[in-house]
């Protein structure tokens, strides 16, 4: 092992930008009348998504000796959720989660998320609200907006609503991913791949850019949105090749939440994948009534390396994954 392992990863004078910047956040949500709260890190259960994969472990304890499985929570949304369903009102956390996946210039399994829900609100009143807390972190001009259509037009002169599965992979392999588009048979998969190779480095680049209305398909945690059922209530915000939100206008029907649950396992069932167990607490929470609200999920450590000018998240935290 190396001697200089023992260091930190990021700079102290970084580590202190790191610092004033939570302080920051916590005083624009302070002023707002929107309380801070903690969830659990450890659960019973966790996300079903197909595109997360969770931290497990088992608890062996009091009640408990044949042994208790628990996940680390990729996201603190389903306990928060709880909490306003028992009627906290609007709040916010700042947490770590955990994601099993690769690590990189902007992943670390462990990570720091900013996450805030506003009964009351849909995702434009929302967005509204993100857009004044990057002006005041970033120092940068109003946000850009766009449809998830609009963006994909616009760089690939395709509609992603109506595009079918020969076009969709014609159209991939025509951007260099033959390999892949040639035994795809879902769409979404095909969809993805070109937004995230194509589209989003295209767009943010000169002030933040969110975009809005993202296919039903791809928003299992989201209302549908009245006016067009083939896209629902999601937005992401990019800046600069980076992600650093994603939002939904929530969904409360708890039946069409364990239905989606249900698929995204039946999904992982059929490509090998661990079955996650759904969540039942947060189906409850949703039978008990969740108000209309939206909620954003934003990434700290990609936000603070946007303030500070870093290429790479372990400048921005005091530990990368490496020195953990």
């Amino acid at each position: 092992m190396s001697a200089t392992l023992w260091a930190p990863s990021a700079s102290i004078e970084t580590l202190k930008r790191r610092a004033a910047i939570l302080r920051t956040i916590r005083e624009f949500f302070y002023t707002r009348n929107v309380m801070e709260v903690e969830t659990p890190s450890l659960s019973g259960a966790s996300v079903t998504d197909v595109h997360l994969a969770s931290f497990s472990t088992t608890f062996v304890g009091p009640g408990h000796a044949g042994g208790l499985p628990l996940y680390l929570q990729t996201s603190p949304e389903f306990a928060m959720k709880r909490l306003l369903a028992a009627g906290s009102g609007p709040i916010f956390q700042l947490c770590k989660a955990f994601r099993n996946e690769e690590a990189g210039s902007h992943h670390n399994p462990e990570f720091t998320m900013l996450e805030w829900y506003r009964p009351g609100f849909d995702e434009f009143a929302l967005m509204d609200e993100m857009d004044e807390l990057m002006q005041l972190i970033l120092h940068v001009t109003p946000a850009e907006r766009l449809t998830y259509q609009q963006a994909f037009e616009q760089v690939l002169a395709l509609d992603p609503l109506t595009a079918t599965l020969t076009q969709l992979q014609a159209l991939a392999s025509e951007h260099g991913f033959a390999d892949i588009a040639n035994n795809e048979t879902n769409k979404d998969t095909l969809l993805q791949l070109l937004f995230c190779m194509k589209v989003e480095p295209t767009i943010g680049q000169t002030k933040p850019c969110f975009v809005y209305h993202f296919p039903a398909t791809q928003a299992a945690l989201a209302q549908i949105c009245e006016h067009d059922n083939r896209v629902a209530g999601r937005f992401e915000l990019y800046y600069k090749n980076m992600e650093l939100a994603n939002g939904f206008n929530e969904l409360t029907n708890a039946k069409e939440q364990a239905k989606r649950f249900d698929e995204d396992n039946a999904y992982r069932a059929e490509n090998g994948l661990n079955h996650v167990p759904m969540d039942k607490r947060l189906i409850a929470a949703l039978e008990h009534g969740l108000p209309k609200c939206a909620g954003v999920a934003m990434g700290i450590d990609r936000l603070v390396m946007l303030a500070t000018d870093k290429d790479k998240i372990k400048d921005v935290i005091a530990f990368d994954v490496d020195r953990a």
